[in-house]
């Protein structure tokens, strides 16, 4: 008996392989999109239960995926999965409708309860104070997300080079 129909938004190969061997391997019936556009007509030609989002896909944003998902079905749980966490795309994630939202790298036993809604934070990780490095990415992608992602405005408000605030996009976030 299945646990459900799944999609899995992926644009990294060999993550998505594996995590939707995983799936499969625990009774998921998973559809995998690796771009956008392909995502895209699967949400328009299926019915899913859960939904399993990459944030960044190439230049654009599995958010948008978040509201067809809804409409086809409203009871349908979905996470959003990034590299790059942030508080800012947190949020906005959530306000847009998902149910959840986890950083990489998380095993499939993570992306599972995250879906379900039964993880846990750690308790400890309150209580340590966000890392200087931590707390300039938390603000950069604030100040991105107010500007609707133009780099260029986010420079000026930042008092930045572009090319400088580029770099620091392009570089993973430290964990704390």
């Amino acid at each position: 008996m299945s646990e459900g129909r799944l999609l899995l938004v992926e644009d990294d190969e060999a993550f998505a392989w594996a995590a939707s061997r995983a799936l499969a391997r625990r009774d998921y019936a998973v559809s995998l999109a690796s771009e956008f556009e392909q995502a895209l007509q699967l949400v328009k030609n299926e019915s899913f239960d859960f939904a399993v989002l990459d944030l960044n896909l190439g230049n654009c944003t599995s958010l948008e995926l978040i509201e067809p998902l809804r409409e086809r079905n409203p009871a349908m749980r979905i996470l959003i999965l990034t590299g790059y966490a942030s508080i800012a795309t947190a949020v906005r994630a959530i306000k847009l409708g998902a149910d959840n939202y986890l950083a990489k790298p998380a095993d499939t036993d993570d992306m599972l309860a995250a879906l379900r809604g039964d993880s846990a934070p750690d308790g400890d990780a309150d209580l340590q104070p966000m890392s200087v490095r931590r707390l300039e990415w938390e603000h950069i992608q604030k100040i991105l997300e107010q500007n609707q992602g133009n780099i260029s405005a986010t420079a000026r408000q930042l008092n930045m080079h572009r090319r400088t605030l580029q770099r620091k996009l392009q570089k993973r976030p430290v964990s704390r």
